[in-house]
């Protein structure tokens, strides 16, 4: 089983690896979910956490403001997502879930769209009133609007921010504000470019 997890962190499982996207990333074993996340900011394992907890098929799983460490946050969303793949389950018993049925594949279906429907629901309301101008937030938010946008690079020399600290502010803040962000690699220098309409 494969899973994919994108900008939204949105976690996808799939039965054949699909089409690479850009800003989709792909994993098959903790390890690799490991190694995918291991610059993201705990705040964004948090909010991975808290975008399927609560909903169908996770109702068990409650939302959380921290986790303890990234160790933990990430040990507890690949236990809590190999729900999304019944069949690796035959006997169809997963610990902590009483009812599950690996048959049922409008189960998938229903925590894959309560998700999607969960999450934007909460966009729609953490938009923010605009930025305090001359703050890292409104510089940032004008570089990725400009047409082209702004790559990694100018981002981190703009604001002294490290790459982990850029990209936990793209997954969050442009949405907040309304946005929608492009995440892709230039040809010319394969620099990474953040664009947002």
């Amino acid at each position: 089983m494969i899973f994919t997890i994108d900008s939204d962190n949105e976690i996808v499982a799939h039965e054949t690896a699909p089409a690479a996207q850009d800003g989709m990333i792909l994993f098959a074993t903790e390890k690799e979910f490991t190694k995918a996340t291991a610059e993201w900011p705990i705040s964004r394992l948090v909010e991975t956490w808290n975008s399927f907890s609560g909903t169908p098929g996770f109702d068990t799983l409650k939302p959380v403001k921290k986790f303890e460490n990234r160790k933990i946050a990430v040990a507890r969303i690949w236990t809590a997502i190999q729900k999304l793949a019944p069949a690796a389950y035959p006997g169809g018993k997963i610990a902590g879930v009483p009812n599950f049925n690996p048959e049922n594949v409008a189960y998938v279906e229903s925590a894959n769209s309560a998700r999607k429907a969960k999450t934007k629901a909460k966009a729609a309301k953490k938009v923010e009133p605009a930025a305090r101008e001359g703050t890292h937030k409104a510089t940032v938010l004008a570089m990725i609007q400009r047409p082209g946008g702004a790559t990694l690079d100018e981002i981190m020399a703009t604001t002294g921010w490290q790459k982990h600290t850029v990209r936990g502010f793209i997954s969050v803040a442009p949405k907040r504000a309304g946005l929608t962000v492009t995440s892709t690699r230039r040809e010319s220098d394969k620099a990474r470019v953040y664009e947002a309409r």
